[in-house]
């Protein structure tokens, strides 16, 4: 069993300590009713011993329904309560965790995996909330239970008492013992219909692929062992069920069967009356629940003391990547976009070597600016770098002559623009991914930034237009009709810096030439343009040429072309593949 977190069970109730208390009150008064009305009983039936009045049994009769009504009200009302706690943490705690996610670095977020992410911000809240809730009353309800009904048993008849409750202890015994098996096999369930609902999701979403390679017998099988698991998962399961209930109503009757076996003597002997035996009766039929479930109560405390630990470890973590205490207020107008790089050397952790050396360079406002160079230069790196996708060292990456170290995350990202090379589209209408930067955008602002993309003609061509549900990740899409709606999204947002990282990949050369020519008549706004299209590089105002993470070249097309080095090596040998591909 993992350590005992008061601390943090403390953390989490603290908020909502008033319905905890309240709650606490709430069920030492249902467990004084829970003993107050067997003693009740015991009054009204060893009082009729000596004679019987209708008057006095309905008056006492209705005395236990009223203090019975309100016992059950008030256990009613306590569950209510605690179990709010529970619910309100839970939905806390979700948002938290969410909210917390969203700074965290991307590298560290895809080191632990979606995946784990997932099932700590579900599986482990929900085992928290039934921590906070189910156990906490469980447990405060059982220590209630036998603290206030074993003293009036045992002021009943002790011996008679002790030997009733004496067979309890196999309750909880059997409940450890298959509430442990349950546990596990409830996990395997879950499991299992993970697993289905998993196949079920890709092979909807790769429906294509199976048709075209005609593996629908094969996703059949597969769909069918995993079915096949997850019946199995569950008939387990109830078989656990069915066998441990009926065992713990056994051991209750059998409990039962000595109190009266043992209580008919001691009527005989009249060393305990009637209405003693029958009180003696009801208050072990109360602690049947308590003693039961007190089992399942300790396997719930301990899973969630396991969550509460996984969770903290997600919240404990800070992302290595945030703002400064006391960032530096931008004051320059929309039309700047100064950047310079002043020694730029970046190596990611763990790595061996930089991925970036010792880049100097600026950009002027207003100005294109290709970035080329063979795969693995780093070039990917050094437009992550604008935005503080990875660590940028201080004093190394400067926006309008400011250190970007320096600039509160959220207002340097408001004046950059990043369009990746395989850019996310959300399950929604195109309009919708579309104004995603700039949800107030209007139909005209969202119509120029798709003309501007060359987006115009594609979106004409839908039967929705604009209002065409995009498919999950864009797969309704073609490839360039992708990267041109995340270009014109980037363009809605009309930021002073647009940095493109490849994200004219799958356009080809005559609409990518038209895209930059319609980019270059946006004033003021400066482009960073990363390619492996040297014919769109080759318009652009100036070009950089990286290798091994260094700029290594800097000047124009016609330049660069003219000497010996890395671009006309990279120009040479993209005008012999074009003409490859024009003879094949």
């Amino acid at each position: 069993m993992t350590t005992l977190r008061l601390d943090l069970i403390g953390r989490y109730l603290r908020p909502h300590r008033l319905t905890v208390i309240t709650g606490a009150i709430t069920l030492v008064v249902v467990n004084l009713l829970g003993v107050a009305i067997p003693l009740k009983v015991r009054t009204v039936i060893d009082e009729l011993q000596d004679g019987f009045a209708f008057s006095y049994v309905l008056h006492q009769a209705l005395t236990i329904v009223i203090l019975a009504t309100v016992m059950g009200s008030m256990r009613l009302w306590s569950r209510m309560l605690v179990f709010r706690v529970g619910r309100q943490v839970e939905s806390e705690l979700r948002q938290k965790l969410f909210e917390h996610m969203l700074l965290q670095d991307v590298t560290w977020v895809q080191r632990l995996g979606i995946g784990e992410i997932i099932s700590r911000a579900t599986s482990d809240v929900e085992n928290i909330r039934r921590l906070l809730g189910f156990a906490l009353l469980s447990l405060t309800n059982t220590i209630l239970a036998y603290s206030l009904t074993l003293p009036a048993m045992l002021a009943i008849d002790p011996g008679l008492s002790l030997t009733a409750v004496a067979l309890y202890p196999l309750m909880l015994v059997a409940v450890r013992l298959f509430g442990g098996r349950m546990m596990k096999q409830q996990k395997f369930q879950q499991e299992a219909l993970a697993s289905l609902s998993e196949l079920i999701q890709e092979d909807l979403s790769g429906i294509g692929a199976i048709k075209i390679y005609g593996q629908e017998p094969i996703e059949k099988e597969a769909f069918g062992q995993k079915n096949r698991n997850y019946r199995n998962a569950a008939l387990n399961l109830v078989r656990t069920r069915s066998t441990l209930f009926p065992l713990l109503e056994g051991i209750s009757s059998i409990s039962l069967l000595f109190l009266l076996l043992l209580g008919s003597g001691q009527l005989e002997s009249q060393r305990l009356t009637i209405g003693g035996l029958v009180a003696l009766i009801l208050y072990v039929e109360r602690l049947v629940f308590p003693t039961a479930l007190l089992g399942f109560t300790v396997n719930t405390f301990q899973i969630g003391q396991v969550s509460l630990e996984r969770v903290e470890e997600l919240l404990e973590h800070q992302p290595l990547i945030r703002s400064p205490a006391n960032p530096t207020v931008i004051t320059s107008s929309l039309e700047y976009g100064w950047i310079e790089a002043r020694g730029l050397t970046i190596r990611y952790d763990g790595a061996k070597y930089d991925t970036l050396k010792n880049l100097r360079f600026k950009l002027a406002p207003g100005e294109l600016v290709a970035v080329v160079g063979p795969v693995g230069c780093g070039k990917t790196t050094l437009a992550r770098a604008f935005g503080r996708m990875v660590n940028v060292p201080e004093g190394q990456l400067f926006y309008d002559g400011t250190d970007i170290t320096y600039l509160e995350l959220g207002a340097l990202r408001e004046r950059l623009s990043l369009v990746p090379q395989e850019g996310y589209l959300f399950t929604a209408s195109l309009a919708n991914n579309l104004r995603y930067g700039n949800p107030n955008a209007n139909a005209e602002d969202i119509e120029a930034a798709a003309y501007s993309a060359r987006l115009i003609d594609d979106i004409k061509g839908f039967p929705d237009g604009f209002d065409t549900l995009v498919g999950e990740r864009g797969l309704t899409l073609s490839g360039g009709q992708r990267q041109r709606t995340t270009l014109a999204r980037a363009l809605l947002v009309e930021t002073p810096l647009l940095v493109l990282d490849d994200a004219l990949a799958s356009v080809d050369n005559t609409t990518a030439a038209a895209i930059l020519k319609s980019l270059k008549k946006q004033q003021g706004r400066t482009i960073l343009m990363i390619s492996h299209q040297l014919s769109a590089a080759a318009v652009c105002d100036r070009i950089l040429v990286m290798e091994d993470g260094q700029v290594v070249q800097e000047g124009t097309h016609s330049t660069l072309v003219e000497k010996q080095g890395t671009y006309r090596r990279l120009w040479e040998r993209q005008q012999v593949e074009e003409r490859i591909k024009s003879i094949s």
